[in-house]
Order: structure tokens, then C-alpha cells, then sequence
């Protein structure tokens, strides 16, 4: 039997599919939820003897993890997946900066505390981390995974947009800060991924209205013959890619005290329906045509992504947004998400 690792938020879309790569390779796997229900619905799901979920209502109150490592001391990995992802607030500092900062802080203290037989502690931060909106817009940027996304916390209060990139910066750095005050008995690794796009884990999540990044393709799904075609365009990567990351970042030595940017290609709005009227002709008749060739357009005018060393430390290829996108809509439309 292989080790026992603790996951944050483990009802999270990217958290899931970390949950299932690491029950299929045999670690005993403890997640906190928010709720028994959520708890509940998971386990369900996972139906595997190895999960077990407790709960954390609040992992930004003072100590949200103490009790988890006190009563598990055979945790070995603390794998710290929650922080808000969401623009739909006005209150930024409330709702999206101080819940990431506090809640990353808190699963380092209390692993420092309590978590005496943990070896690696890995924190899901975010590209925009890495590389600030403008700067992934400019073509005279290269971003790598030494870059840091130059907002300030004053630019971060603006708007939830703006909330959300500081979020994952100071938490980020939060956690960087936290490491360097003493020497600590285990690393730090943090996975940094671009715009997280793919299926959801199980078909019962991809029911209405699903999590920020992957609802872009679905909006997509909801457009009709006469709509206009949103103008969004990113770097992006399938979720499972990232979770696989995840694994990486405890179990390869090299990937200590490292920061690994997860990204792999360029979409836009057009983009993705260039994909689904070509690979789900069935539903052309139903969608826009709008300006086909989006794929075309959207590293124009972009930073430039070195992230070698990461693709070098993991040692796996990504998958194409060409299949990420298919996969995504034919989950969609076999969850009734549309009907």
C-alpha cells in the first residue's frame, strides 16, 4: 500500500481528477469538502474504500486544518487544491484575495504544526500568477516559470477579474514567503496552470452550469445560428494534464521547490467552434459559423510560454485542445446539460 495524501477541496474540477489518479495508482487518499453532502456525492462517484473525505467548511477560519493532521498523522503529502475561482463579486478582498492568501497560509501552518510525517506540500497557484493579462497580450513578453505577474494589491481591489489574478500572485507568494522564514522538513511545489479546460471528472458534474474556465466551451454549445461569437481568446490546458501535474510535483524529486507552468496551447471563442462544427458536424445546423480560422488568430499578438523545463520535469505530452474541446461538448450533451 502506498502512502496517504491529503487533498483541499476535493470536490473541485481539478481536485476530482487528482483524487482518481491517486486512488488508481493505490494511495490512500483523504479530501476535505465543504459540506457532508458534497462529501457524500463524491464518494459516491469514487466508490473506492480508499477515499475518505472530513469536513472543512471554511479553510480560511484560523486552524480550518489542524484537526485533519492531528487525527491522521500517517498523511504524508498535503496536496492544497481550494481557492475561489469566480468573477461574480464585488467584494474582492472578502471573497477572493483573503481566502486564498488565508487559506493557503493556514495548510502551512498546520502542516508545520501538525503534519509531522509530511514530506511535500504541493499548492494549485495559476499562470496568472506567472504573467499579468497585458503581458500574456504583448508579443515582445516571454514568460517562464521563474516570472511573477507584476499587480499590485491596489490594482487587484478594481474589479474581480483583477481579484482573481492577485488572488493566485499573493497567495502564491504567501506560500514562497512562508517557506523561506525557517527550514521546514518538507518542499514546496506549485502547479501553475493556464486556463483549465476538459470534461468534468464525472458525467453527474457536467449537469447546468459548470466551473468558470470549462463553462467557456459550453457557452459555445448555447450559441445559435444568429449569435455573435464572444471574443475570448487565452492560453489554455486539459484539466487532466494538470492533474496529472499534481502527482508529479510529490513524486519526482526534481520537482522540489520548483514552480511548474501547466499550458500547452492557444484557443479563442472561434476557435473552439471551428473544433465543434468540425468534429460534431451533427450540430452545425444549430451553431454560427462566424469567421472560421480562430485557431489561426489566437497566438497573434501574444506573450511567448518557455515552459520547458516544466514539460522536461514531467516527461508527458499534453493533450491537443482539439480533443479537449470534443470531449468536453459530447460529455455536455450526454449529461442533457442543453436539453
Amino acid at each position: 500500500m502506498l502512502d496517504t495524501v491529503f487533498v483541499s477541496g476535493a470536490t473541485g474540477y481539478i481536485a476530482q481528477y487528482v483524487v482518481i489518479y491517486l486512488l488508481e495508482k493505490g494511495y490512500e487518499v483523504i479530501g476535505s469538502v465543504r459540506s457532508k453532502e458534497k462529501g457524500e456525492r463524491l464518494a459516491g462517484q469514487l466508490e473506492n474504500k480508499s477515499f475518505k473525505y472530513v469536513l472543512i467548511p471554511d479553510i480560511g477560519a484560523k486552524g480550518a486544518f489542524d484537526g485533519v493532521l492531528t487525527t491522521h498523522p500517517e498523511i504524508t503529502t498535503f496536496i492544497h487544491t481550494a481557492s475561489p475561482f469566480h468573477y461574480s463579486t464585488n467584494e474582492i478582498e472578502k471573497d477572493l484575495m483573503l481566502p486564498a492568501i488565508h487559506g493557503t497560509q493556514n495548510a502551512l501552518l498546520a502542516v508545520k504544526t501538525f503534519g509531522s510525517n509530511i514530506k511535500r506540500f504541493v499548492l494549485t497557484s495559476s499562470y496568472v500568477s506567472n504573467c499579468s493579462f497585458l503581458d500574456d497580450n504583448s508579443s515582445n513578453v516571454t514568460v517562464d516559470e521563474t516570472s511573477w505577474n507584476q499587480i499590485t494589491w491596489e490594482e487587484s481591489l478594481e474589479n474581480a477579474f483583477n481579484g482573481y489574478y492577485g488572488s493566485k500572485k499573493f497567495a502564491e507568494q504567501a506560500a514562497w514567503d512562508f517557506m523561506k522564514k525557517e527550514d521546514l522538513p518538507f518542499s514546496l511545489t506549485c502547479v501553475n496552470p493556464s486556463l483549465v479546460l476538459g470534461p468534468q471528472a464525472f458525467d453527474l458534474y457536467a449537469k447546468g452550469t459548470v466551473n468558470t474556465s470549462a463553462e467557456m466551451v459550453n457557452e459555445i454549445l448555447k450559441l445559435n445560428v444568429d449569435s455573435p461569437i464572444p471574443k475570448i481568446k487565452g492560453p489554455c490546458i486539459d484539466v487532466r494534464d494538470v492533474a496529472k501535474a499534481h502527482l508529479a510535483a510529490f513524486e519526482n524529486e526534481n520537482t522540489k521547490n520548483q514552480r511548474l507552468i501547466i499550458s500547452y496551447e492557444r484557443f479563442t471563442s472561434q476557435g473552439i467552434l471551428d473544433i465543434i462544427r468540425e468534429t460534431l458536424p451533427d450540430l452545425r445546423s444549430s451553431l454560427p459559423i462566424g469567421t472560421p480560422g480562430g485557431q489561426i488568430e489566437a497566438s497573434r499578438n501574444t506573450c511567448i510560454i518557455d515552459n520547458s523545463r516544466t514539460k522536461t520535469l514531467l516527461g508527458y505530452n499534453f493533450i491537443p485542445l482539439k480533443k479537449t474541446v470534443t470531449e468536453s461538448i459530447e460529455q455536455a450533451i450526454r449529461a442533457n446539460t442543453y436539453t
